[in-house]
């Protein structure tokens, strides 16, 4: 009866754990569902971070992509920066117990603000990017697909 006890402990935490998020699941190269941004989550340290690859240049007013500047930034020694390539989430750490990466800051380049992050793992392998303020459910959620 033990055997068969251990060995029913042994699947289910074996079923379990297959569920989870691994803390790595995030990096790489992923598209908004909507095709409007593509981003290169990246990883420096423990600490996860995300910089803009692609953008749809006919959003905003339609300056082609490489020289799209970061306009709305409220530092006026930033105005100049390019779109591409810029990091724009950073400071993200991987939570085991939530399945999550928090703590971390995106900055919307659109508007020039910055905002609290967490970035989920769907079940079907998507990924969920929800900026916030103050409290999580103050936001916006980004569905994104891996490429």
């Amino acid at each position: 009866m033990a055997l068969n006890s251990t060995i029913f402990l042994f699947l289910l935490l074996c079923c379990s754990v297959s569920g989870q998020a691994k803390t790595d699941d995030i990096l790489g190269k992923w598209i908004s569902t909507d095709k409007s941004v593509s981003v290169h989550v990246y990883k420096e340290g423990k600490i996860f971070k995300a910089k803009v690859i692609w953008f749809n240049e006919r959003l905003g007013n339609g300056e082609p992509m490489n020289s799209r500047t970061d306009s709305h930034n409220p530092d006026p020694k930033l105005r100049d920066r390019k779109l591409i390539g810029m990091e724009i989430l950073d400071g993200l750490l991987f939570n085991p117990i939530k399945q999550r990466w928090e703590n971390g800051k995106i900055y919307d380049a659109s508007s020039g603000r910055t905002w609290d992050s967490y970035i989920e793992i769907k079940e079907d392998g998507g990924m969920i990017v929800r900026g916030y303020w103050k409290w999580a459910w103050m936001g916006k959620t980004i569905y994104f697909d891996k490429i």
